[in-house]
């Protein structure tokens, strides 16, 4: 069993708590014959093999929702929080350069980031640090597929004041005013969504939060909205629009909006992969998730081919669920490392 994979799910670390994983990643990383390993200045975990011009980054997060888990292994199966999300992809990560090693001309930058799971302060700082000729983001997909797309992510917001009344007036108060905003928003993107037939293109709303108050002379009401954003709605545009529908309300922007992101499906990248499946025995396939990820943040900035690929079942993720199958990480790592090679060989 990969002791990468099992010592990274053993070092509990919800955000903002990744220290103590980073400090064994690194050291772990100097003991599989990594060139450099250190933490950077946003606390990200980096390992660095080569020091070719040409470079590849693999960027993995290794912060976890919070909520521990006891780690075990059973029928071939390793359970732990982070096992899926996403410190599998992380290890493969890491197991597969290690396995590749020292390639002429080349250079493998794994990084460990920190906060993806809050506002991706690791994934923000590193994008402005690498220029990558290739990126691949680790998430899980399941070992034969690849993930192509993430969908964009805009918090809000949205605040209605009124004047104190009293409640015989009949005159509508913050709270129902909030509500009528509320059901004009869900019915604007009803109408937004209209023939579109993939999830993917859709925007997914969400009611977060709700509360009121007042101080005896007005009295106010707030709700906290989610969107999930299709590539042809930016943020900024989502904002514009939530002002208009809900005209009257006051909107605040709340945590960091990313648009939405789209990979090339036909790059070298891409094709290495492809191939490295078939390779494995696999029948490989495209997803395009609902989720937003780090690819969504350090993408546009980087502007090089990128893909988002790592073993586990998604759909355990931030449950009391999460485990991956040793066989399948195995099987990821074999693809990993037999598409860096690839790429490698084709310049």
């Amino acid at each position: 069993m990969s002791q990468t994979l099992l010592g990274l799910v053993s070092h509990y670390s919800p955000s903002r708590q990744e220290r103590a994983a980073c400090l064994w990643l690194t050291e772990h990383m100097r003991s599989l014959g990594y060139d450099r390993a250190f933490i950077d200045a946003a606390g990200n975990a980096v390992g660095v093999l080569g020091n070719g011009p040409r470079q590849v980054v693999l960027l993995g997060h290794i912060d976890t929702v919070p909520g521990e888990l006891p780690v075990r292994v059973e029928d071939g199966v390793l359970y732990g929080r982070g096992a899926v999300d996403a410190k599998g992809p992380l290890a493969c990560f890491t197991d597969a350069v290690a396995r590749v090693g020292a390639v002429e001309g080349w250079q493998w930058v794994v990084i460990g980031a920190v906060d993806e799971e809050r506002d991706s302060l690791g994934a923000r700082f590193a994008a402005g640090q690498y220029h990558p000729d290739y990126a691949v983001i680790g998430e899980p997909n399941r070992w034969e597929r690849v993930a192509l797309g993430y969908k964009g992510s805009a918090g809000a917001h949205l605040t209605v004041r009124r004047r104190q009344v009293h409640s015989a007036s009949g005159e509508q108060t913050a709270c129902e005013a909030a509500v009528a905003a509320w059901l004009a928003v869900q019915a604007w993107v009803e109408t937004f969504n209209i023939g579109k037939t993939r999830a993917f293109d859709k925007i997914m709303l969400s009611l977060q939060g709700m509360e009121s108050g007042g101080d005896g002379l007005e009295q106010w009401a707030r709700l906290k909205l989610g969107a999930r954003l299709p590539p042809d709605l930016a943020p900024q545009e989502w904002y514009r629009r939530l002002v208009e529908i809900a005209a009257g309300a006051e909107i605040q922007e709340a945590g960091y909006a990313v648009p939405a992101w789209a990979c090339e499906k036909n790059s070298a990248l891409v094709r290495a992969f492809l191939s490295a499946i078939r390779a494995q025995g696999g029948a490989p396939s495209f997803v395009y998730k609902t989720g937003t990820a780090d690819l969504n943040v350090v993408a546009p900035a980087w502007g090089c081919p990128a893909l988002v690929y790592g073993p586990g079942d998604s759909a355990l993720d931030h449950t009391p669920d999460e485990c991956v199958s040793l066989a399948e990480f195995e099987k990821a790592v074999a693809v990993l490392a037999a598409a860096f090679q690839g790429i490698a060989e084709k310049g």
